[in-house]
């Protein structure tokens, strides 16, 4: 299936690997396909994720939150108690160090191999589906990223918690391929 994948779309399978790696995830998540889709500076994919209000540094500070910190329910929870979590955090940090609160887990290599989520491979498989449905030869980012929508997973949630609607994202892509 790669061999149909647009240069652009390669480079983001393989900037999400190092994104994972960088974050020291232990797989590659549908939303590391969406940051590298994110960073994709000029691409069309990039362009609609800009059109429908996602900045890149708000993005990946999304995803970070979502693997790696209590959700806002669990927040809102403490702050009942008078618990500021973030302030928790940062005093921390300042005692012990930056990421002090992270996992434990290593941190991979960045030339390492890390394999897909079931998710993320949904989603590769979702966009070889839009290529068909748009009739397409080949499969670029923009369909990764129709997949990312169609498979409502963390990339999908990322999106959501930063208010993109995904039906206008969804519409501006399709009419972006049609152009």
């Amino acid at each position: 299936m790669f061999e149909r994948f647009t240069r652009p779309a390669r480079d983001a399978v393989t900037a999400a690997q190092t994104y994972a790696a960088e974050l020291g995830h232990e797989r590659i998540g549908d939303d590391h396909l969406l940051l590298a889709i994110g960073a994709g500076a000029g691409s069309t994919s990039a362009r609609a994720l800009v059109d429908c209000g996602v900045d890149p540094a708000a993005l990946r500070a999304e995803v970070e939150r979502a693997h790696g910190r209590l959700g806002n329910d669990d927040a809102d929870a403490l702050s009942t108690l008078g618990i500021d979590l973030n302030e928790v955090r940062s005093k921390v940090e300042e005692v012990f160090g930056a990421g002090a609160l992270d996992s434990g887990k290593p941190r991979r290599r960045l030339g390492g191999h890390i394999p897909f989520t079931k998710e993320a491979k949904k989603v590769l498989e979702l966009s070889l589906r839009e290529a068909i449905r748009l009739e397409d030869r080949t499969i670029g980012t923009e369909h990764i990223l129709l997949g990312i929508l169609r498979a409502e997973g963390e990339g999908h949630a990322a999106l959501r918690a930063l208010g993109v609607d995904a039906a206008a994202l969804r519409r501006t892509l399709e009419r972006d391929e049609a152009a």
